[in-house]
């Protein structure tokens, strides 16, 4: 999934619990369900950020050239205006795009 265009809502909103345990019939399954995924996407964009931001260090960063690299500013904006990884993985299983797999005991 592209986290750029993503369309979950970038603001928090009041879900329904009951719209939330259709899939999986169980509110505490769908929640830890949520949880995982929200957190292997905050861990992707985690990843993407990192990378694109390390392009611009350098071993001998002065005072002038930390304040004015706008491109850096832009790319950390960028990443703040996006949905949190909570709103992402909702979106995720409310578009039916999440599978859940029983782990084998």
């Amino acid at each position: 999934m592209s986290f750029k265009n993503s369309k979950a809502e970038r603001s928090t909103i009041t879900r329904d619990t009951v719209d939330l345990e259709k899939g999986t019939n169980n509110i505490y399954e769908s929640i830890v369900m949520l949880s995982k995924r929200a957190n292997q996407i905050n861990v992707d964009l985690k990843e993407e950020l990192t990378q694109k931001l390390q392009e611009f260090a350098s071993s001998t960063d002065n005072l002038e050239e930390i304040f004015e690299n706008r491109e850096q500013i832009e790319i950390s904006r960028f990443y703040e205006r996006l949905p949190k990884p909570t709103a992402m993985a909702i979106d995720e299983f409310e578009n039916d795009e999440l599978s859940k797999r029983a782990l084998e005991e």
